[in-house]
C-alpha cells in the first residue's frame, strides 16, 4: 500500500507557520466578525471581547500579510479605515464555521469524554507510579 501523503519537511513547517496564523485565539474571532462584512479597526476592538488595541493591530497586519484581509484606507478626516475578508479569507470563514459547527455538534459526547477521563485519571496515575503500592 503507496502512502497517500509523502512527508516533506519543508510542507510540515508551511503547515505549522499557516495554522499558526489562522488557529491563534484571535485571528479566528476577527475572522468571524468580518464575516457579517467589512470592519472599521473600533467595531472590531467592541466586537472582540478582551483583545487589545496592539493585539488587533497585530492580528489584522498578520492576516493582511497573508492574503486573507484587505485594508482600504479612505482620506477621509480623520481616515477612514476598513478591512474586510477578501476570496481566500472568505473560505478561511467557511472553514472555521465548519469546525465551530462540529464542536458544537459533538460538545455533549466531548464533556463526557472529559468527565470519565478525569473520573480515572488519578486511578491511572496510582497505577502508573512506581512508588505505588
Amino acid at each position: 500500500m503507496s502512502p497517500s501523503h509523502i512527508h516533506v519537511p519543508t510542507d510540515c513547517r508551511t503547515v505549522t507557520e499557516i495554522l499558526s496564523r489562522v488557529g491563534d485565539k484571535w485571528s479566528v474571532q476577527v475572522v468571524v466578525q468580518m464575516g457579517e462584512g467589512p470592519k472599521r479597526f473600533n467595531e472590531l476592538r467592541r466586537a472582540v471581547t478582551g483583545i487589545s488595541q496592539r493585539m488587533l493591530t497585530l492580528t489584522l497586519r498578520g492576516l493582511e500579510r497573508d492574503g486573507l484581509v484587505t485594508r482600504t484606507v479612505y482620506p477621509t478626516i480623520p481616515p477612514r479605515v476598513d478591512y474586510q475578508l477578501t476570496g481566500l479569507g472568505c473560505s478561511l470563514l467557511k472553514t472555521v464555521r465548519g469546525l465551530g459547527d462540529w464542536a458544537i455538534e459533538h460538545r455533549d459526547e466531548i464533556l463526557t469524554a472529559r468527565r470519565r477521563f478525569d473520573a480515572s485519571g488519578d486511578e491511572e496515575l496510582d497505577r502508573e507510579r512506581p512508588d505505588a503500592a
